[in-house]
């Protein structure tokens, strides 16, 4: 069974920027496994993404490190690959790629910022070039030709090379996109306020066979899930006490649904730590005993 990971979304906002960085050496502290920072570079009141995973990868010894997800449509997908690397090799090999394609509700503002105007078809076109782009430059011994639709390299130096196997994580929701990280992915992470557990088997299962029908094993990409909540006595998704907060968790993982989750919008430290304590552990001790 792949192993059980726990971490959160940051926003990197830039009223304290020092607070973010430290909320990451603060869950290193309490044990978390990878920390993320969501990149909405067209928000002024929003810090660079990938500034601010440099300065916590410099903080940090142990976790993990991502955006979730990098907007590709207003970073060069040349740029993202050595940006990444580069990040990889700072951190010993804790860096890994989450990449969005761009969200169509964003599209006006990614314009604004010099970004192109794409469709959702265009930019699901564009994300999977981006990826064959980014990977090509990682490995190739040789100078990078591409000619797309909508990226072109002519004879490109791939490098550096990252220090391990950096993996490529998509948002993903509707089927199409879906099929993309079947065929291509290394990870998927959507969002509960937007994606329900409900949405989960009929998701997963458009991967799985994009997967299969790829030559590749279904087990081999990753799930995450960004999830929202609050302790309660509620009887709702994530709404209740941590023991309840638990059972649920452990039944997404159990079910073969998901094995990386990502605490979104969080309050206060004080919520990391008694998830960290309270919820993380059982969660992995219904999942050995399932």
């Amino acid at each position: 069974m792949t192993e059980v990971r726990f971490g959160a979304l940051l926003e990197p906002t830039a009223d304290r920027p020092q607070d973010v960085v430290g909320w990451a050496e603060l869950m290193e502290q309490l044990g978390y496994d990878v920390v993320s920072l969501s990149d909405h570079p067209y928000w002024p009141e929003r810090l660079d993404t990938v500034a601010l995973l440099s300065a916590m990868v410099a903080r940090t010894r142990r976790i993990t490190v991502m955006p979730n997800l990098l907007n590709l449509p207003l970073r060069p997908p040349a740029m993202i690959a050595r940006t990444a690397a580069t990040l990889d090799i700072l951190s010993g090999g804790r860096f890994e790629l989450g990449l969005g394609s761009g969200a169509q509700q964003m599209w006006e503002s990614i314009v604004a910022e010099g970004g192109p105007p794409r469709t959702a078809g265009q930019s699901i076109e564009a994300l999977e070039e981006a990826t064959h782009i980014i990977r090509a430059l990682w490995a190739s011994k040789a100078d990078v030709e591409f000619r797309g639709t909508h990226y072109r390299l002519g004879g490109a130096r791939p490098g550096p090379a990252p220090v391990h196997q950096v993996s490529i994580w998509f948002g993903a929701y509707r089927p199409r996109m879906l099929r993309v990280v079947g065929a291509i992915g290394d990870g998927w992470i959507p969002s509960s306020p937007f994606f329900p557990p409900e949405a989960l088997p009929d998701a997963n299962r458009i991967i799985n066979e994009a997967a299969e029908a790829a030559g590749r094993s279904p087990r081999s990409i990753r799930r995450g899930y960004n999830i929202e909540g609050e302790f309660g006595t509620g009887p709702g998704f994530l709404q209740g006490p941590p023991a309840v907060w638990a059972r649920q968790l452990a039944e997404l993982v159990l079910t073969g649904q998901i094995d990386t989750f990502f605490l979104y919008r969080v309050g206060s430290p004080d919520f990391l730590r008694r998830f960290a304590a309270e919820v993380a552990p059982a969660v992995r001790e219904l999942v050995t005993s399932g």
